[in-house]
């Protein structure tokens, strides 16, 4: 089995990097795609040729069995699964694909994107093609879909006033089975890293509880042998190796918790992915979040629907509420970042790759920071909004609140003479050379 792969290299704004580099959950992109082709051909896949992503006629070049796939599609293995099953059982080649009509898909998959082809099926429904190939033998024309579908469940997490929910009083989300998403935005990261993945995971526990009564009996009778709760057992809350939970901290899964982390008095994790080498000091909560390897929050902060990519602090007493951090970042104490417009009851729009902005269907959405950011205490972030890579945000009397993007030049580090290299440039521009020591 050959793997070939269509290469993006368009940067996804404001972390100026493609989306191969960027981390969605806790794994870059990159290493989740080869983590999950080694786990599903079990090593047994070698790497063909990379193409680029806006030379489509490269495709006739394949040779061989072989998958294609571009690196801006984050799938999971539920939905590589079902696609290799049916594409390898149907003897031809075969393109992944998606019913328009699938409420998931719709709602997380087609906003701000445009890496779907728009297609038909052979009754003539709708359905929008993705970039995942299959091909028995080589290269050929005659290339059938196959749809895929989320079979996601609406699951409903908050009761709420309808004047935010604006329809049923309710906050929901969908909950698949199986997930794909084009990654051309930070709104993209967040819904694949923390919607359809930490909803799917808990969607996937609920409907195995329900349907398999054994199941449900090995639950019970891990959570009486751990005298635990049924959702902190080990069935359903993975702990790595040295790390170290205190023991007034409450750990409800699904959950996922890495290697050598430190969970702190008090700290409130519920349906957390966390990976190693991460500090959760007192009092800190979070709610379906993720955090990326090294990362540390000092006492009370607060994350709600939120992804920390690696080696990002996040200091005391702030509140992020549906954002996507990125690596290498700090943001100060005392800063909260909303979600919601108060009299404006509609979607909240956000950028696409091109800047444009675009409504993204969700009431509730919070903001985006790049990499290696610097954002000083006690402000206010408007939803929606992103803050470039590399840039420094000082509190002062006349920037508290962020009601706009903020851009590397509009960067506070420019009006002091201490120096802030700037480590991730936008495409066309080159990145500031490190200093001696530090290349070393």
């Amino acid at each position: 089995m050959y793997r070939y792969i269509f290469e993006d290299t368009r940067h996804v704004p404001p972390f100026n990097q493609p989306a191969s580099m960027l981390t969605i959950g806790i794994r870059p992109l990159k290493l989740h795609h080869e983590d999950l082709f080694a786990r599903y051909f079990r090593g047994d896949v070698s790497l063909g040729n990379t193409f680029d992503y806006h030379r489509r006629d490269q495709l006739r070049t394949v040779q061989g069995e072989a998958i294609v796939y571009s690196d801006n599609l984050w799938f999971d293995d539920e939905f590589f699964a079902y696609f290799m099953q049916r594409a390898k059982k149907s003897g031809h080649a075969c393109r992944a694909a998606f019913p328009a009509d699938d409420p998931a898909f719709r709602t997380y998959a087609l906003p701000l994107a445009t890496g779907y082809e728009r297609s038909v099926d052979d009754a003539g429904r709708p359905i929008y093609l993705v970039d995942l190939w299959y091909f028995p033998a080589g290269y050929t024309q005659d290339i059938v879909p196959v749809i895929v579908p989320s079979d996601a469940e609406e699951m409903g997490f908050y009761s709420v006033p309808d004047f935010m929910s604006m329809e049923q009083g309710n906050l929901t989300h969908y909950g698949p089975l199986r997930a794909v998403v084009s990654i051309e935005s930070w709104v993209h990261v967040y819904f694949a890293g923390i919607i359809l993945s930490g909803f799917g995971r808990g969607s996937r526990f609920d409907r195995k509880a329900r349907e398999h009564n054994f199941y449900s009996l090995k639950l019970l009778w891990k959570a009486i042998l751990e005298q635990r709760q049924l959702l902190s057992s080990s069935e359903v809350v993975h702990i790595g190796r040295n790390t170290r939970i205190h023991p007034t901290a409450t750990v409800t899964g699904p959950a996922y918790i890495g290697d050598n982390c430190v969970i702190g008095p008090g700290v409130l994790l519920d349906n957390c992915t966390i990976g190693d080498n991460v500090t959760i000091d007192d009092g800190c909560v979070l709610m379906m979040s993720t955090l990326g390897d090294g990362c540390f929050l000092p006492f009370r902060a607060s994350l709600y629907l939120t992804a920390v990519m690696e080696n990002s602090i996040i200091a005391q007493n702030t509140c992020l509420q549906m954002c996507v951090i990125g690596r290498n970042s700090f943001v100060g104490a005392g800063n909260t970042f909303t979600d919601f417009n108060l009299v404006e009851q509609k979607p909240i729009r956000a950028a696409n790759m091109h800047g444009d902005l675009e409504d993204v269907g969700q009431v509730v959405l919070g903001s985006a920071i790049g990499h290696n950011c610097r954002i000083g205490s006690g402000m206010v972030m408007f939803p929606g909004r992103m803050i470039e890579s590399d840039v420094v945000l000082f509190a002062s009397p006349q920037r508290r609140v962020i009601s706009r993007n903020i851009t590397f030049e509009e960067s506070d580090h420019h009006l002091v003479t201490a120096h802030h290299a700037r480590h991730y440039p936008r495409i066309e521009e080159v990145a500031e050379a490190a200093p001696a020591w530090e290349q070393w």
